[in-house]
């Protein structure tokens, strides 16, 4: 399988860029990593098939950072949209996603 490309929503971009550049870059490595093979992992792939609400979406997983990407796959076209970057406290990375899928009709 080849890369998939990886675009932002414009608040995912928001989201990286209040990262320390640090944690920025190694939340970009994982992505990168993911896009690879961005397939959920019961088809061979990186990604994490999220349900409910989410059904249709990914996530991604920084277990030692405590935060999560969720994404959209758009296999036709051969891109990884990057819907959201946060910590997964709580459940918050997904109720904003929730906000930015329903408020961008993603």
């Amino acid at each position: 399988m080849s890369r998939f490309q990886i675009d932002y929503i414009s608040p995912a971009l928001r989201d990286l860029e209040k990262l320390n550049p640090s944690v920025a870059r190694e939340v970009l490595r994982k992505i990168e990593h993911v896009a690879q093979n961005p397939l959920a992992t019961n088809e061979g792939g990186y990604g994490h098939p999220l349900s409910g609400v989410l059904a249709g979406f990914f996530k991604i997983k920084l277990l030692s950072r405590g935060l999560r990407v969720v994404y959209k796959l758009k296999k036709v076209e051969g891109k990884m949209l990057i819907i959201v970057i946060a910590a997964r406290a709580d459940g918050e990375v997904y109720k904003i996603a929730e906000q930015r899928i329903h408020r961008l009709k993603i």
